[in-house]
């Protein structure tokens, strides 16, 4: 794949503007704990997949694009985009949804929708290796990551393939969000 000089200056940016810093609670970029920065993800897998995926709907990796991703790559929880803005990467905001709807549309990057005033966005699970489910808090919108317990995925496997065969349908992934008041706002 080839880029311009613009495109990996872009990526660059991203990429310095993540190193140590990340995007706070409150959208701001801020010094945070190593704890709060996802495990690096096997960065040539994601990047082929990017790739593929976009193609794949006749799209290619423009320099924007690889930043979202390396921004989402990088962050701890599913971001709204003024947290994605706020991450240093010069993303105009009008650039960065309409990137946001393609990457969605290509199955990289998963949109969970709260009652708050913005989407949050992450990287698809198979894209991350990371399989987990959400809390979604009902009154300010936060979003956490949960992790998939083995008990409750065994348990979740057997009731799908219960329902795909007394329904007929055929079941591709799941996922959880619980909805309910974070620890803020109980």
């Amino acid at each position: 794949m080839e880029t311009s000089a613009r495109e990996t200056s872009s990526v660059k940016r991203a990429v310095a503007s993540l190193t140590p810093s990340t995007i706070g609670v409150d959208g701001t970029l801020d010094v945070v704990a190593s704890r709060q920065l996802r495990d690096p993800v096997d960065d040539g897998h994601v990047d082929d997949a990017v790739s593929a995926r976009l193609t794949s709907v006749g799209q290619r990796l423009t320099g924007n694009r690889a930043a979202i991703v390396t921004i989402l790559r990088a962050a701890r929880r599913p971001l709204t985009l003024p947290e994605i803005l706020a991450s240093g990467s010069e993303l105009a905001q009008s650039s960065a949804y309409r990137n946001l709807v393609v990457l969605e549309q290509a199955g990289i990057v998963h949109r969970i929708v709260t009652n708050a005033e913005h989407a949050r966005f992450e990287l698809a699970e198979d894209l991350t290796g990371n399989h987990h489910h959400h809390l979604v808090c009902s009154v300010c919108g936060a979003v956490e990551d949960v992790p998939a317990s083995a008990h409750l995925e065994a348990s979740l496997a057997a009731t799908v393939d219960e329902i795909d065969r007394s329904t007929g349908f055929t079941t591709e992934h799941h996922r959880i969000d619980l909805v309910g008041r974070c620890r803020d706002c109980a």
